[in-house]
């Protein structure tokens, strides 16, 4: 399988540069798998496809203001950071630009009294960095910090961002991105969907910058995903469980949370069939064509880059060609593409 069978023309002004007004007015598209039938709808009607009995899965991860800018300290040198992973305490793993004016024993200085000491080379040329601050770190970073937009999204953050890139559910701080097929839910629109008796999960899938990666190699399936935490705890293990075993329909509120559920995922020999485990781990799982999906039946998505394996993920739960010829027709109807833009639903 070539990267190539992914592609698709997508012209630039289609790319989504800013989120709509209200996060439930963008557009829906809906696919159906058995009827293999396209619907063009907005995505306040996803109540009008949930059924009492359902599941929502939904990423409660937060996203980190985790780009920073500063100065190198002896030189004045601008320096760009973004912040990928806590290691632990205050030490992180963070990517550096211009990366060449750093190595370990330089400082970088923030403002007033939050600054970063290099003291390793990382992986894929970032840096390990501690960070020495007064205060409390995550409140400097709020202060200090901007929200890591995509590289395809060509402006500079602003404090619209700080509300909008967020979900309205998000608890667990960790992200670099946001799971954003789930930044389309109201408050509202969740309440109505509980009133109707579909349940809400939540599951916790740091996202990390493995996702603005393009896939380099040509053979899909030589691509390496890199590792990302996630967590699972027993209440909402429990009700993804207690679902499956009512014969309810399990939906996922984007790639994450499907690659969340999908890794925790276990054969009960009693039940005859998958249920989902509680507890953390790390996941590097590639879901392309051919993948045999274990818990997840349905899934609201946002559109993906060409090449990417989003798209890859999302043309294994229905086909390839199906996928490509709605995109197509997102082009022909002039759908907003990638992180701030519409939605589809894939039943």
């Amino acid at each position: 399988m070539k990267i190539s069978d992914f592609d698709y023309e997508l012209p630039a002004e289609l790319i989504a540069q800013r989120p709509t007004e209200k996060r439930d007015v963008c557009r829906l598209m809906v696919m159906d798998r058995a009827k293999g039938s396209i619907e063009h709808k907005h995505f306040y009607d996803i109540l009008d496809y949930l059924n009492r009995g359902d599941c929502l899965i939904l990423n409660n991860s937060k996203v980190l203001p985790a780009r920073l800018f500063g100065e190198k300290e002896g030189t004045g040198a601008k320096i760009e950071f973004l912040l990928i992973k806590r290691i632990e305490g205050d030490r992180w793993e963070t990517m550096v630009k211009p990366g060449k004016r750093l190595k370990p024993g330089d400082s970088v200085s923030f403002g007033d009294s939050f600054r970063a000491e290099i003291v390793d080379y990382g992986s894929d040329g970032t840096r390990i960095v501690d960070f020495k601050y007064e205060g409390i770190f995550m409140e400097r970073l709020e202060e200090l910090g901007k929200m890591p937009l995509p590289p395809y999204i060509e402006r500079e953050s602003t404090l619209e961002d700080k509300d909008m890139y967020q979900t309205v559910y998000c608890k667990e701080e960790g992200s670099v991105a946001a799971p954003t097929a789930g930044l389309h839910f109201t408050d509202e629109l969740l309440k109505k969907a509980e009133e109707k008796g579909v349940k809400l999960a939540y599951v916790t899938l740091h996202v990390g910058i493995g996702t603005f990666r393009p896939v380099k190699c040509e053979n899909v399936e030589d691509h390496s995903m890199h590792f990302e935490e996630y967590f699972i705890d027993e209440e909402n293990a429990a009700l993804i469980n207690d679902t499956i075993r009512k014969g309810g329909r399990i939906i996922s509120v984007g790639t994450t949370s499907t690659r969340t559920v999908e890794s925790a995922a276990y054969f009960d020999e009693e039940l005859g069939r998958y249920q989902v485990a509680a507890g953390s781990g790390n996941t590097d799982i590639f879901i392309y064509p051919g993948y045999k999906f274990k818990i997840i039946e349905a899934l609201i998505t946002n559109f993906h880059l060409p090449k990417s394996t989003l798209l890859m993920l999302i043309s294994a739960l229905y086909d390839r060609e199906k996928i490509l010829e709605a995109y197509e027709i997102a082009v022909k109807e002039k759908y907003r593409f990638f992180s701030y833009g519409d939605a589809c639903l894939i039943i």
